[in-house]
């Protein structure tokens, strides 16, 4: 789009705490200026999309997201690049590329892309917010599909190995995260192996935000962990153990807790619905952030193959390494919000608070995931089976499905 100003006509604005039609959405200078009370017709020279019947909703932000479409973030440059070109498609418009643990010099190459693609975003890709790290320093017994060669303790920066790997220390990890964490957003470790408590003191003094997951924490020591400034937790109720009202572990230390916001992957088999339910109900929709957890096999068929960190995934229900292993999910962000809504019964505002607003409140985000005039011109645009017709990333048009077309404006 090369107009100064865009017009949004006759779509339903999906706003902070409620939905308003009739309206015209004006965006300038990548932000929203104006929302106008009526359809508005712009001037002969800007553009004007009638958006009768459909959804303006804020852009969606997914916070835990590995790769899609075939592109792991962990492959390189290219895919890297090419996730962030594929995702507005899904209708997001900023993410956390998503690590699984690895060595050090994959783990800086990574950051290293992260910070070039951050310094240079092409205008039609989702914004990178910086890395998501499901780390080195998480309990091996709830690994899941991260590599246990990879697994180190965090109570002696010298201690070497995992399953026999002796090449790099856990020294060496966190020697990477300080020398490179201005494009770091999130850490996941497990608060319970040794010197994980003193690690979350470290991250946290260090002004990064520690997320808890792949752990077996006890409800008490969720409680510490968060008594030391965890204010994050990685997929709520997977990777941890099960929650039961004499023993409700570190899923129960989360919903009790005010100061925690929790990821639940929504795709229709890593949780039962009504356990998302459940944890809105516990925690409200300001504290619960939908994700994907997808991997490089999201958008490709049943049954095709992709690789998540190196090693192979296939495509089914969800993501599964050779030996079967549940290795994150298929989903992208479009199906999650369109499950929050269909089967979970979300309404649709609370379902963008999910998606967008607490996501980007989360990380610190101002002016973003809302809709109102000041805010970050990051959009989506849904017909009304809640399908993504158009993405809008700072005022231009990164991505367009089956949308009516802009409207040429009557001269004046």
């Amino acid at each position: 789009m090369t107009s100064e100003r865009v017009f949004l006509s006759g779509a339903s604005l999906v706003l902070p705490h409620r939905i308003t039609s009739g309206h015209t959405l004006v965006m300038e200078g990548g932000r929203i200026s104006d929302l106008a009370a009526e359809v508005r017709r712009p001037p002969a020279t800007e553009v004007r999309f009638d958006l009768a019947g459909h959804f303006v909703l804020p852009g969606f932000i997914d916070v835990h997201v590995h790769g899609v479409a075939g592109h792991d973030a962990l492959d390189g440059a290219a895919a890297l690049a090419m996730i962030a070109a594929t995702l507005p498609r899904h209708g997001v418009t900023s993410f956390c590329p998503t690590s699984v643990a690895c060595p050090p010099d994959a783990l800086a190459g990574l950051l290293g892309i992260i910070g070039d693609l951050r310094a240079a975003r092409r205008p039609m890709d989702a914004r990178v917010l910086g890395a998501h790290l499901e780390s080195n320093f998480i309990n091996p017994e709830y690994r899941g599909a991260q590599p246990g060669e990879c697994l180190r303790l965090a109570q002696d920066p010298a201690t070497r190995g995992g399953a026999g790997d002796t090449t790099f220390t856990a020294g060496d990890i966190l020697a990477v995260i300080e020398r490179q964490q201005a494009d770091i957003r999130l850490i996941t470790l497990a608060p319970e192996i040794p010197g994980g408590l003193d690690l979350i003191h470290h991250f946290v003094s260090a002004g990064l935000r520690v997320s808890l997951g792949h752990s077996a924490a006890t409800f008490d020591q969720g409680e510490a962990a968060i008594a030391a400034g965890a204010r994050h937790a990685t997929h709520l109720f997977n990777r941890m153990p099960p929650m039961t009202h004499r023993a409700p572990g570190l899923a129960g230390a989360i919903l009790a807790s005010d100061a925690v916001a929790a990821e639940i992957i929504c795709d229709g088999h890593h949780v039962h619905p009504a356990f998302i339910r459940m944890a809105i109900a516990a925690k409200g929709v300001s504290k619960i952030l939908a994700i994907t957890d997808g991997t490089a096999g999201a958008g490709l068929p049943a049954g095709s193959r992709a690789r998540l960190g190196g090693r192979t995934i296939t495509v089914g229900d969800v993501a599964r390494l050779d030996d079967g292993t549940s290795a994150g999910s298929v989903a992208t962000m479009d199906s999650v919000f369109r499950y929050l809504v269909a089967t979970c019964g979300v309404d649709i505002c609370d379902a963008a608070q999910l998606c967008a607003t607490t996501p980007a409140r989360e990380l610190g985000l101002v002016g973003f995931g809302l809709i109102a005039p000041g805010a970050a011109a990051d959009l989506v645009v849904l017909d009304a089976r809640l399908n993504v017709v158009q993405v809008w990333i700072g005022g231009v048009l990164a991505w367009c499905g089956t949308t009516p077309g802009p409207e040429p404006s009557p001269s004046s």
